[in-house]
């Protein structure tokens, strides 16, 4: 049960955090590729979301105009339908349904998963990832290589940008399990596929 002070101190989080991240992505915009109305990202993935994330999320949907909650609303039960009918051995991927208009309808109440989405990062094995978007020629394409399905040093070097391709330590696994979240005593709670907190 998440309790009003669990949200403050997730807000204090996310307030620090974002600053944090916000300089990541100055610092690596040679290779982030993200503008308004790229949807890419929102449009096919599990969106792994913990107990507090998904409360924080539900406490943004109050905010919202009615017609917008309804179309949120619809768009659950579609994505409910499509994993009822689903049987393959992969994970189920699915639009995310706050997703209207190739827009996030709860931008400011996201989860930490859409704030670190777009960063090359270190997975919890500490393997360097890109983001899936690469594939579609966005972030990170510039300097990496496919054939062999990594940052490229060749590609780098002939790119003549001054900043290196980095990653950094934002997979949901340390951005959950760090120094500012042990400090504030915050649990985040089951961690789910988002779809799976809709019951």
């Amino acid at each position: 049960m998440v309790t009003e002070e669990d949200i403050l101190k997730y807000e204090y989080y996310l307030t620090a955090i974002q600053k944090q991240l916000g300089a990541f992505f100055e610092e690596q915009s040679p290779y982030i590729f993200c503008k308004e109305g790229c949807s890419h990202c929102c449009e096919k993935g599990e969106y792994p979301f913990s107990e507090i994330e998904f409360a924080y999320l539900m406490i943004g949907v109050r905010t919202l105009a009615p017609e917008t909650v309804a179309q949120i609303e619809k768009n659950i039960l579609e994505v409910k339908s499509e994993r009822e009918h689903y049987s393959g051995d992969e994970p189920f991927m699915y639009k995310c349904p706050f997703l209207i208009n190739k827009r996030c309808s709860l931008y400011n109440y996201r989860g930490i998963i859409c704030r670190t989405h777009g960063l090359a990062f270190f997975s919890k094995e500490q393997k360097l990832l890109v983001p899936a978007c690469v594939d579609k020629g966005l972030n990170y394409s510039n300097v990496y290589d496919f054939e062999k399905g990594c940052i490229s040093d060749e590609k780098y070097s002939k790119s003549g940008i001054e900043q290196e391709p980095l990653a950094h330590n934002v997979g949901l696994y340390f951005m959950i399990n760090n120094s500012l979240t042990k400090e504030l005593k915050l649990d985040f709670g089951e961690i789910k596929p988002m779809v799976d907190w809709f019951g």
